[in-house]
């Protein structure tokens, strides 16, 4: 398979200092109020952002993986919430891209919405599935003419109030053996209900809430995929896993990053009681060291991992265990990180109105995303010491 050209690196156009500005100022206001970040939305609408990975010849920027990701990673720094929960548009963007890539066009409806403007949305997570994307609590009823009505409810739907087209899946047990089916659905649509039930620790701003599929219908034009139940090496089972592993990763190395930028302002700022500088105490420089070293590890690693997407490398069997391992290391890494930055700065740190108290909430949302540390954990023992009997 020939190598695609890599991707350009993000330019200002995407993200400018002063856009970054209006949306970190905005931050704080979302987590207090429990709001949806629509200005921010608005604003990067209006700057491209959902049209980061469109091909250029259809008005996008063009990015792949990489690119993208070192966009969320600064999108991350100032507003994290905002950055997860419009992520997931860029997740089907790099998704589609992901699948084109690799000789297939049946997601190819997914660029044309972003060329549009239209903000796509995820409704996979499902309250008690593990399985994710290898099985189904929802039901989708064939209609007769290839479409599908689906009823179920969905957890973790981010961007709730604001999405134009909404991906669904769900399992048709009509046939001799059950199939996974996935759609899309268009908020004209209806038959789809959200819960106003996000009252959550942190990224508060995603307004990710429970969403109820009242038999909606998704027509045959827009299924675009049939699988069978369990594990699968469809591409769009790859697309979708590395897309999100890439970029939730790349949301938590941005929470990191900031909180390193946090922590050494503040220690900048403070002397001991003898009129020595805080940053001066090797103590703190060690810790300030470590806390860097560790965002520097799993920097490079994520945009590493982004790259190999990009430049279609072909690692096999050990694409699974590397996405998920690195999304999981991203996670504990950032945590640490914060939790360090916080013991770093001190007692003024644990204000809730700060901005590290809120990335002490927010990072702890990484964990819930899949795939979770165990998870990660089974899937890389599975790849070295074979499945379990």
């Amino acid at each position: 398979m020939t190598k695609a050209n890599p991707a350009p690196e993000p330019s200002a156009l995407a993200l400018s200092d002063e856009l970054l500005a209006r949306i970190a100022a905005r931050a704080p206001g979302y987590d207090a109020d429990n709001a949806f970040c629509a200005e921010d939305l608005d604003e990067l609408q209006a700057a491209g952002y959902l049209r980061l990975g469109v091909p250029v010849d259809r008005g996008g920027a063009g990015f792949g993986l990489a690119a993208t990701s070192a966009v969320q990673r600064r999108l991350a720094e100032a507003a994290p919430a905002t950055a997860l929960g419009l992520g997931m548009h860029q997740v089907w963007v790099q998704a589609a891209r992901a699948v084109s890539a690799r000789g297939e066009s049946f997601l190819q409806a997914v660029t044309d919405h972003a060329a549009d403007d239209h903000l796509l949305a995820f409704g996979v997570s499902e309250p008690g599935n593990d399985a994710v994307l290898f099985d189904s609590s929802t039901t989708a009823e064939p209609d007769g003419d290839g479409g599908y009505r689906f009823t179920g409810t969905k957890v973790f739907t981010s961007l709730a109030p604001a999405w134009d087209v909404l991906s669904v899946f769900g399992k048709d047990e009509s046939g001799p053996e059950p199939r996974l089916v996935h759609g899309f659905v268009l908020r004209a649509d209806g038959d789809v209900e959200h819960l106003d039930d996000w009252d959550t620790l942190g990224m508060r701003a995603t307004q990710s809430r429970t969403t109820r599929l009242h038999g909606v219908h998704v027509p045959a034009d827009r299924i675009v995929r049939s699988l069978p139940v369990g594990p699968s090496q469809d591409p769009l089972v790859f697309g979708i896993f590395a897309a999100f592993e890439v970029l939730i990763a790349s949301v938590y190395v941005g929470i990191a990053t900031r909180a390193v930028t946090l922590a050494a302002g503040a220690v900048a700022q403070r002397t001991a009681v003898d009129g020595t500088p805080r940053s001066q105490d090797p103590d703190v420089r060690r810790a300030i060291a470590d806390m860097r070293g560790t965002v520097d590890a799993v920097e490079l690693q994520v945009s590493s991992l982004a790259r190999s997407v990009d430049e279609l490398d072909d690692l096999g069997a050990r694409w699974f265990p590397l996405l998920v391992g690195t999304k999981a290391r991203a996670v504990d890494a950032a945590q640490h990180v914060v939790d360090e930055a916080m013991r770093v700065v001190g007692g003024g740190a644990y204000r809730a109105s700060g901005e590290l108290a809120r990335l002490a909430r927010d990072v702890r949302a990484g964990q819930y995303h899949p795939s979770s540390r165990d998870s990660a954990a089974r899937t890389i023992a599975a790849s070295v010491l074979g499945p379990l009997g």
